[in-house]
C-alpha cells in the first residue's frame, strides 16, 4: 500500500487524542481533594497523567495503588464524580473537527477506541454530540482485553467492516500504538495529547504534532511512512 486511497477506516483515541478530557478528570481529583482539606494537584502537574485514568491520577492525587485499602471506595467515588461532570469543561480539539468533517466527506469510516470504561466514554461522546457520528465506539470493557491488546483495535474493524491493513490508529498513548500495530494497522501517535513517555519511542509509522498537520497529511492523501 503506497498512498491512502486505500485508507478506509481511522480510529482514534478518546482521552488527550479526539477530546481534550483533562479539564474533568483532574478538576475531579481537585475537588476531592479539597472536599477533604487536602492540598490541591495543580493542574500543570497531572494533566499528562490523563490518559492513566482514575488508578494514575488517584497515584499523584492521594498516593493511593491498586491493592490498597483505601484504592477501590476512592476509585469509585473518582468515577461518580466524574460522570456527574463529564463534558463540564472538556472539549474536542480545535482542528479535530475538520479532520472529521474531512473523512466524512471522503466516505471514511471513523470511530473511537479507547480504554475508558464504555459507559463514560458513550456519555461524553454524546454530551459533545458525537455518538451519532462515528461508526464504532469501543470502550476499555468492550473487548475481551483493553489496549495495548489488539482485540480491541480488531473488533472495531469487524464492527466497520474494514480490513486493518486499511484502517489507522491514531492516539497520544504508546498503548495505542502498540494495539494498533499488533492489530495490523497503520499507526500515527500525536504529539499534542498527554504524552507521558517519549514519543519517538512508541514506533509509530506516523508522528503529527497538531491536528492539523493530521488533517493536511489526510487531506494530501499519502499513506507512506514519515
Amino acid at each position: 500500500m503506497t498512498n491512502n486511497a486505500a485508507l478506509k477506516a481511522v480510529f482514534f483515541d478518546l482521552d488527550g487524542t479526539l477530546i481534550d478530557t483533562a479539564p474533568d478528570l483532574c478538576g475531579t481529583i481537585q475537588d476531592m481533594q479539597k472536599d477533604r482539606g487536602a492540598d490541591v494537584t495543580p493542574f500543570e502537574a497531572m494533566e499528562h497523567l490523563s490518559s492513566g485514568g482514575a488508578r494514575a491520577l488517584l497515584g499523584i492525587g492521594f498516593g493511593l495503588e491498586p491493592g490498597q485499602d483505601e484504592f477501590a471506595k476512592m476509585r469509585l467515588e473518582f468515577l461518580e464524580r466524574y460522570e456527574a461532570r463529564i463534558a463540564q469543561a472538556s472539549f474536542i480539539y480545535a482542528g479535530m473537527e475538520d479532520v472529521l468533517a474531512l473523512l466524512e466527506a471522503r466516505g471514511l469510516a471513523w470511530g473511537v477506541v479507547t480504554n475508558k470504561p464504555y459507559y463514560l466514554a458513550d456519555k461524553l461522546m454524546r454530551e459533545l454530540n458525537l455518538f451519532e457520528r462515528c461508526a464504532v465506539l469501543i470502550g476499555g470493557d468492550t473487548a475481551e482485553k483493553p489496549k495495548p491488546s489488539p482485540l480491541p483495535c480488531l473488533l472495531a474493524s469487524e464492527k466497520v467492516g474494514v480490513a486493518p491493513e486499511l484502517s489507522l490508529m491514531v492516539g497520544d498513548d504508546a498503548r495505542d500504538i502498540v494495539s494498533g500495530k499488533a492489530a495490523g494497522m497503520r499507526t500515527a501517535a500525536v504529539a499534542y495529547g498527554y504524552i507521558a513517555s517519549p514519543i519517538e519511542q512508541w514506533g509509530a509509522d506516523f508522528v503529527f504534532s497538531t491536528t492539523k498537520d493530521l488533517h493536511q497529511w489526510l487531506e494530501i492523501g499519502r499513506f507512506d511512512p514519515i
